[in-house]
């Protein structure tokens, strides 16, 4: 549950409300209690929201709008240069979530018993024939585009391969067009059950469904565009490069080193993601000012990058800002007619205390060891 919780932000807040209810059923399922179930479904999807060890959306526009910030002063960062940290952290807060979940969450909770008015759902009218065929027609799909994908990449000189060096990760086709290869791999998959089950049966059908997914995006693109709204004219008046430089001297005289104010900037985010949850609004407001006053103290925008992570996702699920969460309130609801808003924070205050704990440990040790590469760019591929 934990795992699949967070590989679930590469379908951006799907996770919220699909897996939740899930996970309180599947532990219901096996005799177990399903507010536990629920809420590390919760911590898992909203705790370790800005790594994966797939990149997603996030990454891309995260990447982008500090690409924006650094401007001419240095070179851009790609979209890979916190994957190796992504990566360990996604391990690393999965053991930690599931371990909260096991030794704090569920013995406080005891065992579930349901309320008076407690109703299961009649699933009978399932077709499970009609899914199962689903699911194999899916599988049948994303095998197919792992082929061709692998048909493009692997062989020498493939097209998918650097032109001259001939490598695959880096600067290279394949990583350039990593995020549309992983939306075909979504997109033939839910075409290909649809088929299977049944629900598609034209291409109107796919089309209505795009159609449907986009207009549900309506808000997110929207925000979007004020986004570089802001980016643009920020810039053009010139006040982050004003911002920069006096705050620059500020830390400079302060004479802390690299780490600390690091630590400072994720305390910091930390304390906005109460007011602020959603991390690229924080980011777009935020990255004019920060990134070019840490490069003007020799911090690097991809550390700095790896910082905010772990500044903006523990602290998701206690906000009462977080948009999802009244959804998990019903959720609880269902299970403990009593629970409010006060049940599902109380039950994530350990969730987020003891893994933005371990995950700052964890990037203290990161930047001290320098990992994976070279004097002065931690972080990096």
């Amino acid at each position: 549950i934990v795992i699949v919780g967070g590989l679930s932000s590469i379908a951006s807040d799907a996770g919220y409300l699909i897996l939740v209810p899930l996970a309180a059923a599947a532990l219901k399922a096996v005799g177990r209690n399903p507010i536990a179930g629920m809420a590390a479904g919760f911590a898992a999807v909203a705790c370790t929201f800005a790594v994966n060890v797939i990149p997603q959306p996030l990454d891309a526009m995260l990447t982008e709008i500090t690409n924006e910030a650094i401007g001419t002063r240095g070179d851009a960062i790609t979209l890979m240069n916190n994957y190796y940290f992504g990566v360990a952290s996604f391990i690393v807060l999965a053991i930690v979530c599931t371990f909260i979940t096991e030794r704090i969450i569920e013995p406080r909770l005891g065992t579930w018993t349901p309320d008076a008015d407690y109703v299961e759902i009649d699933d009978t009218s399932v077709d499970e024939a009609g899914e199962a065929r689903g699911l194999r027609f899916a599988l049948y799909g994303f095998l197919g585009v792992l082929a061709i994908v692998l048909l493009f990449t692997i062989p020498s000189g493939a097209p998918l391969r650097h032109p001259e060096t001939g490598d695959i990760i880096g600067q290279t086709p394949f990583m350039d067009s990593l995020l549309f290869i992983i939306a075909l791999f979504f997109l033939v998959s839910g075409i290909c059950y649809g088929v299977g089950a049944g629900t598609v049966k034209s291409a109107n059908d796919v089309i209505g469904a795009i159609v449907k997914t986009w207009a549900g995006m309506a808000g997110l693109i929207l925000m979007f565009l004020m986004i570089a709204q802001f980016i643009a004219y920020f810039n053009y008046t010139h006040l982050p490069q004003v911002i920069a430089v006096g705050m620059a001297h500020v830390l400079e005289s302060l004479g802390l080193g690299a780490l600390p104010l690091m630590l400072a900037f994720i305390l910091v985010i930390i304390l906005l993601d109460f007011i602020l949850p959603g991390a690229l609004p924080k980011w777009a407001i935020f990255a004019p000012i920060f990134v070019p006053v840490f490069y003007d103290l020799n911090i690097s925008p991809q550390a700095l990058l790896a910082a905010y992570r772990i500044g903006d996702s523990p602290v998701n699920p206690l906000t009462p800002l977080m948009v999802y969460l009244p959804f998990i309130v019903t959720v609880a609801q269902r299970y403990k007619k009593e629970s409010g808003v006060g049940t599902i924070i109380s039950l994530m205050l350990p969730y987020a205390l003891l893994m933005a704990a371990v995950w700052i440990v964890l990037f203290i040790a990161w930047y001290v060891i320098d990992l994976p590469l070279g004097p002065g760019y931690p972080f990096s591929l």
